[in-house]
């Protein structure tokens, strides 16, 4: 037995199904590791589920029996204004009238794919400003969400808008407030959306995460985690004191997904991701 499936199997003991969390990961952050090696890995210290996946990887997850409750979101190049735009990226989203006719023709196919495979949860974005009022960007995004709402509930699919933060990664990125993100839910009414609660990026923008957790967990369907600052590994190199706020999280009766968004530093990526998983197990 090598030294590294002794470690997982290790870990296994002590984060797996016990634990109240239920553990994800964002393939995204692990470039270097294929879906598959990421989620045979995984699978040894209580991981079972991997985020923000397209179509294509639907089959690799089912072969691994693993959960994708996250579905990435779709896109498609349009030209608008003489200008092309990625409409359904994050700074080209449901804040523009304009974008709502692709939106809903992109969203669809995906919405129904997901409901197909047993994945009920799809990222969204609001949208860069680009001088757009908070106020009126979140009448548009309303109206625009609330054409494919129909369909959530007929598929029984939540769509979940990502809050980011705009001072360091995402610059002019509207939904960067809990509190803008929660109107939204309020205003299209239907439970089938939702956000998700980024704490990495609600730590930069406005602090007091236990609190927004305990104040605001209706209005969240998914938690993504990072270290702050930094983005990197959730250990003591932060800000952030992780097992408190899954304990938080625990506390509100949350039983959805929790997904480790942090960019290792490591050389060994799997053991910064089993170290997170370790962390947040409570």
């Amino acid at each position: 037995m090598n030294e590294r499936f002794a470690l997982a199997e290790e870990a296994a003991a002590r984060a797996g199904v016990s634990g109240k969390i239920n553990h994800s990961a964002c393939k995204w952050c692990y470039k270097g590791i294929s879906l598959d090696d990421l989620c045979a890995a995984g699978k040894q210290f209580g991981l079972h589920a991997i985020d923000l996946l397209d179509p294509a990887d639907f089959a690799t997850m089912k072969k691994h029996d693993m959960h994708c409750p996250m579905v990435s979101f779709p896109s498609a190049e349009v030209e608008i204004g003489g200008v092309k735009k990625k409409i359904g990226s994050i700074p080209h989203a449901f804040n523009r009238l304009e974008h709502h006719d692709t939106l809903v023709a992109i969203y669809e196919p995906l919405l129904k794919e997901s409901a197909a495979a047993g994945f009920n949860k799809v990222i969204c974005f609001s949208g860069n400003r680009d001088g757009l009022d908070d106020e009126q960007g979140l009448e548009n995004c309303a109206i625009g969400l609330k054409k494919l709402m129909p369909l959530c509930e007929k598929l029984g699919v939540t769509l979940t808008m990502e809050l980011l933060n705009s001072k360091v990664n995402h610059a002019d990125y509207m939904c960067d407030l809990s509190s803008w993100g929660a109107a939204l839910c309020d205003k299209v009414g239907s439970e089938r959306f939702k956000l998700l609660y980024d704490i990495y990026h609600m730590q930069i923008m406005e602090g007091d995460i236990i609190a927004t957790i305990k104040d605001r967990h209706q209005y969240f369907s998914h938690y993504h985690t990072g270290g702050v600052p930094g983005r990197a590994e959730i250990d003591e190199t932060q800000e952030l004191y992780y097992p408190a706020i899954m304990r938080a999280i625990v506390e509100t009766g949350f039983t959805g997904w929790v997904a480790q968004e942090f960019i290792p530093r490591r050389d060994d990526k799997i053991a910064s991701l089993k170290q997170a998983v370790e962390i947040c197990t409570v």
